[in-house]
């Protein structure tokens, strides 16, 4: 089979395709011919070896698939061959093939196509239990998000909205707070160019945010917290700025703020009939045309690299997809 190789470290320049054995099916697992696979922030990461999963060289990126079950380990029982399935693999999807613990595998609806599953489910999952099942947000809250304009944080503005809250998005250009804004944003901030802390009290009128999304870290945490209401959430959903910030321990006790770790596959493991009412609500929105997800760019796998390197340039706002 046909496949994408990271065999050193470094820039995606350096992947190569590769033709590569099929991968064994262990007895716990299920081999997927994957039609679409989503390109995300932690596929770059880890070919760079900066993700805190390190998978031994060589290895193929893309860790969210979605295709047809072929076959099935011993052991597994509640799928059958020719299942339309998302697959959370960690990597190995940038392949023509590629075998998924079950546990890892989630049975989707024939009338939902492999594309849109590939570059919505992944992210919205992590954004949806974020904000769902940590912050537990209601109707009226206000919500800030940096990174707006990511993956994980467009899928935040779109739920929120969704959910009743007041969406105040932050990024760093014009460009991407349009984005925002035409994915239901009520208030915009560029934190390049503006006073973060200050801003979000003028836009609360002084309260603070309910509950921030936070899935870049950096200098900007500090400036965010320090613009929290009383009471409010913190949501450290990851560090895209490649920096995890060091929080003074005295905010949280002067806001009377939480601060909550979102750590949707942990999640998703070990709380999964949960996770399984999340995804086919998130399923059903889709189906019905409620969330419309991120602007998509397609790639075929053997310009799969292209579609890292564009995730590389921070200017590029489309999601990339590679299908197979």
């Amino acid at each position: 089979m046909k496949a994408i190789l990271c065999e050193q470290f470094g820039d995606p320049d350096l992947l190569e395709l590769r033709e590569v054995p099929d991968p064994i099916v262990g007895e716990n697992q299920v081999l997927i011919e994957v039609n679409a696979c989503g390109v995300n922030f932690p596929d770059l990461l880890m070919i760079q070896n900066k993700y805190q999963f390190k998978p031994d060289l060589p290895f193929s990126p893309g860790g969210e698939v979605a295709g047809k079950v072929l076959a099935l380990g011993k052991n597994v029982t509640n799928f059958q061959i020719g299942d339309s399935v998302l697959a959370l693999c960690r990597w190995g999807g940038f392949a023509e093939k590629v075998a998924v613990d079950s546990d890892r595998v989630f049975l989707l609806p024939d009338s939902l196509n492999a594309k849109s599953a590939a570059t919505m489910l992944y992210t919205m999952s992590t954004s949806y239990h974020a904000l769902k099942d940590r912050a537990e947000l209601k109707a009226g809250e206000s919500v800030l998000v940096l990174g707006a304009a990511g993956g994980v944080g467009l899928a935040a503005v779109e739920l929120a909205k969704m959910m009743g809250a007041k969406v105040i998005a932050g990024a760093s250009t014009p460009e991407k707070l349009q984005l925002c804004k035409d994915r239901g944003a009520d208030f915009l901030i560029n934190y390049e160019e503006e006073n973060l802390k200050s801003q979000i009290k003028e836009l609360t009128n002084g309260k603070g945010v309910d509950v921030v999304f936070d899935p870049v870290g950096g200098n900007y945490t500090d400036s965010a917290i320090r613009g929290m209401a009383w009471k409010g959430r913190y949501l450290i959903v990851g560090f895209s700025n490649g920096e995890i910030p060091k929080i003074p321990m005295n905010l949280p006790l002067l806001k009377g703020c939480s601060i909550l770790g979102v750590f949707w596959g942990q999640f998703s493991k070990l709380e999964k009939e949960l996770n399984l009412k999340n995804l086919n609500q998130l399923i059903d929105w889709i189906l019905e045309d409620k969330l419309k997800g991120p602007e998509v760019a397609e790639f075929p796998i053997d310009r799969a690299k292209e579609a890292l390197l564009k995730l590389q340039d921070r200017s590029n706002y489309r999601k990339g997809v590679v299908i197979l």
